[in-house]
């Protein structure tokens, strides 16, 4: 791959909240990185690091997640292609949370304080990142009403209806059909539900016609019917430009 193009997916990520100028974009595809390869399972950050870099995923899934003192995980989103999983750690300094691989992953290391540098010489790009954060924490307050009070049924028609839309416009799946990499007790652990619950809620939503499943495969026959029984409106995405049919 040209190194011109390598952090192309950070540019076309933060393209979707703020538009940049060439001189801009040239900026973000000439910052220094390190390529790494991924193993699933691996942890790109622990809770209690001092971070030296933010990590730009490439290819692949992570996944943000807590532990109890018992052990107990607590999934909080999933990231994708184009995500700086870590971009509040230039500012904060010390992670309060996991970022673990879900699958390979392919991923761009960029020192955090190249990171501050763009960010004040580039205001732009600056208010990109920023805008970046905040739909993240979006994220982070719909999977808390989420998590806390939708039933079983519900809460997973809506991690299905938001993993769609935000594979969508990466090009990574479409709307009705994509492949999800998450096993059922992966998916416990984002829904707060325990695996058994979990499979049985997905074969209640293929009994019902709203999805179809094959082994990873997952097929959405009427969008706008399982985003009703979702309870989805997808304004927390701020996707409104680039998917102006989501809801």
């Amino acid at each position: 791959m040209p190194f011109s193009t390598i952090l192309m997916p950070m540019v076309t990520k933060l393209q979707l909240w703020t538009r940049l100028e060439d001189e801009d974009r040239d900026a973000v595809l000439a910052l220094p990185h390190k390529l790494r390869s991924l193993r699933a399972h691996e942890y790109i950050v622990r809770d209690g690091d001092e971070p030296r870099h933010s990590c730009l995923i490439l290819g692949g899934f992570a996944i943000r997640h807590k532990l109890t003192g018992s052990g107990g995980r607590q999934i909080m989103s999933i990231h994708m292609k184009g995500d700086v999983v870590d971009l509040q750690n230039s500012l904060l300094r010390s992670a309060d949370h996991n970022v673990q691989t879900l699958t390979n992953v392919e991923a761009a290391f960029i020192p955090i304080d190249v990171i501050e540098k763009l960010a004040a010489d580039r205001p732009t790009v600056g208010k990109a990142m920023w805008n970046e954060t905040l739909v993240d924490g979006a994220i982070f307050r719909e999977w808390t009403l989420n998590v806390g009070r939708r039933d079983a049924r519900t809460r997973t028609a809506h991690l299905l209806c938001e993993f769609a839309l935000r594979l969508e416009v990466v090009g990574l799946g479409e709307r009705c059909h994509y492949e999800l990499p998450m096993t059922q007790e992966q998916l416990a652990d984002a829904l707060g539900l325990t695996s058994v619950h979990v499979n049985r809620t997905l074969k209640s939503l293929a009994a019902d016609g709203l999805i179809e499943r094959t082994n990873r495969s997952v097929r959405i026959p009427d969008w706008k019917k399982l985003a009703e029984i979702a309870d989805f409106d997808s304004r927390y995405l701020h996707l409104d430009q680039r998917l102006p049919a989501a809801t």
